[in-house]
């Protein structure tokens, strides 16, 4: 591997020094390996001490793997074009919220779009492939966002298996195996979007997972070759959490998650399909077939919140005995018409993004093969894009859900950067 000359030194001691007036370099370290839950902790300082000197994380004492990262670019792995990645393609600050971070390029070559992962081999089964039945995750990431809205970090292998122009001639074609990422925006871009799957592949018919939230804030975009002054005031950490006793997947940015509504989800490119979703499963409730339902629209696909006593209720309109309300639930909006006090028809016209309801599990894949990687930087995907670039200064994976107090507590770490010893 190639290492800057000016960061060999500091590299080989895998350690992390003082900055002028900071705190202990160990302690930003400590606060977040102490934090409940961690599974995966990587600081791009902690280095395997022979060999190939991979990127390790901070693991919980006992255990079997402290997942060392590999560099590969999916575009030679997945369509046979485009060169070798190596760790020379992720230029290093030396610096960061603990001591140093990766940058991710927005790459002009087509062919080459480099991550660094863990192979689903080494993963399968082991504490950073949550999955399955009653379990919560929590992902957050420290970055500084140049540009881009996709993924940070997470097992989310979206498949190379869609027909579209990208993939034509593709020489290895996967379906998805998604199970929880933390992204840079998607659809609100900038904002933490954290996204889960309960089949590893596509929701509601479309082809892609839709299961995903967006906190109400939303990152600057930030020049990576900003002086140093500038890129230490330019942190911001993006958090992602899924707490399967609430069913609910809520974006972080910096702490905080906020309320995020989309109005009129049936006008939305991507949303309209939840949308859908709701409108089948709640024909499916009624007695006799509905204008507009679908008797092929599988079960397991509808998406219906729960709506219990409305949160508040607003006369839209009133004339005669016909009457249309616009009613207000934890998640969901609808505008409901009345002919003598009962229900005659109703519309989804808001839908919950942040927190979004999630009623499911997380995709258990049934064995290595089926299951994705873990990567950082960039995710498997059909349509090729260069996704987020920037610096990321941290990547920590939990198997619960953290609550506000200790995201915060993780957000102030970002806030006195520190060098690496040199």
């Amino acid at each position: 591997m190639k290492v800057p000359i000016l960061l060999s030194a500091a590299l080989a001691l895998a350690s992390i020094g003082q900055t002028m007036g900071a705190a202990p370099s160990s302690d930003p370290i400590t606060a977040v390996a102490s934090t409940p839950g961690l599974v995966a902790f990587w600081d791009f300082v902690k280095r395997e001490p022979e060999g190939a000197k991979r990127f390790i994380a901070h693991v919980p004492a006992g255990a079997k793997t402290d997942y060392p990262l590999d560099a590969a670019n999916y575009i030679r792995d997945y369509w046979g074009a485009g060169r070798e990645a190596t760790y020379a393609d992720f230029p290093l600050l030396g610096r960061g919220p603990f001591g140093n971070a990766i940058r991710i390029v927005k790459e002009t070559d087509a062919d080459f779009r480099p991550f660094l992962f863990v192979p689903r081999a080494r993963l399968h089964d082991t504490p950073l492939d949550i999955k399955g039945a009653g379990k919560s995750v929590t992902v957050v990431v420290w970055a500084i966002r140049e540009s881009g809205n996709h993924a940070f970090a997470g097992i989310w292998h979206e498949g190379t298996d869609l027909k579209q122009k990208e993939t034509a001639g593709i020489a290895k074609v996967e379906r998805g195996q998604r199970q929880y990422a933390l992204f840079a925006g998607l659809n609100k871009l900038g904002a933490a979007c954290g996204h889960v799957s309960e089949n590893g592949a596509s929701s509601f018919l479309n082809r892609y997972a839709l299961h995903k939230c967006n906190s109400a804030a939303q990152s600057p975009e930030v020049p990576a070759d900003s002086p140093a002054a500038v890129l230490d005031k330019a942190w911001q950490c993006f958090a992602m959490t899924f707490d399967h006793e609430r069913d609910e997947l809520t974006g972080w940015l910096n702490g905080v998650s906020g309320d995020r509504w989309l109005d009129h989800p049936k006008a939305d490119n991507l949303i309209k399909s939840a949308y859908n979703a709701y409108m089948q499963g709640h024909f499916a409730k009624l007695p006799g077939r509905q204008a507009g339902e679908d008797a092929t629209f599988p079960k397991d696909q509808y998406y219906n919140p729960p709506e219990g006593e409305p949160l508040s209720v607003k006369v839209l309109r009133e004339a005669g005995e016909e009457r249309v309300e616009l009613r207000e639930h934890r998640y969901t909006k609808i505008e409901v018409t009345l002919r003598g006090g009962k229900e005659v028809a109703r519309d989804l016209v808001g839908l919950r993004l942040n927190p979004w309801w999630y009623p499911h599990d997380l995709y258990t894949p049934k064995d290595a093969q089926s299951g994705g990687p873990f990567t950082i930087g960039r995710v498997i995907h059909s349509s090729r894009s260069v996704g987020f670039t920037g610096w990321i200064g941290g990547v920590a994976v939990f198997d619960l859900a953290l609550d506000a107090r200790e995201l915060t507590k993780l957000t102030s770490l970002s806030k006195a950067p520190v060098s690496l010893s040199r």
